[in-house]
């Protein structure tokens, strides 16, 4: 035989023996399980829009109070010629 007949013999065999008992209430358990994580997961995603929209806001804001674009004015008068 050769390897992966051996490994789905063996696998095989573990199937058709006896399964192991489910404890009770398990599905319930699972489902509850995945209702909360679903719920962590949407808050998150609402938090992190949240967070991405002040984000833009407080650039925005920025941008308009700064106006980056416009350099500084000069600090030193230009040299005075002709007198």
């Amino acid at each position: 035989m050769s390897l992966p007949d051996r490994k789905e013999d063996e696998v095989r065999r573990m199937l058709d023996g006896a399964h192991p008992p489910v404890p009770a209430g398990l599905g319930a358990r699972a489902a509850e399980r995945g209702e909360r994580l679903l719920r962590r997961n949407v808050v998150a995603r609402r938090l992190m829009w949240v967070l991405l929209m002040t984000v833009i806001v407080a650039f925005v804001v920025w941008v308009s109070v700064e106006q980056p674009w416009v350099s500084p004015p000069s600090m030193t008068t230009p040299p005075l010629e002709g007198f």
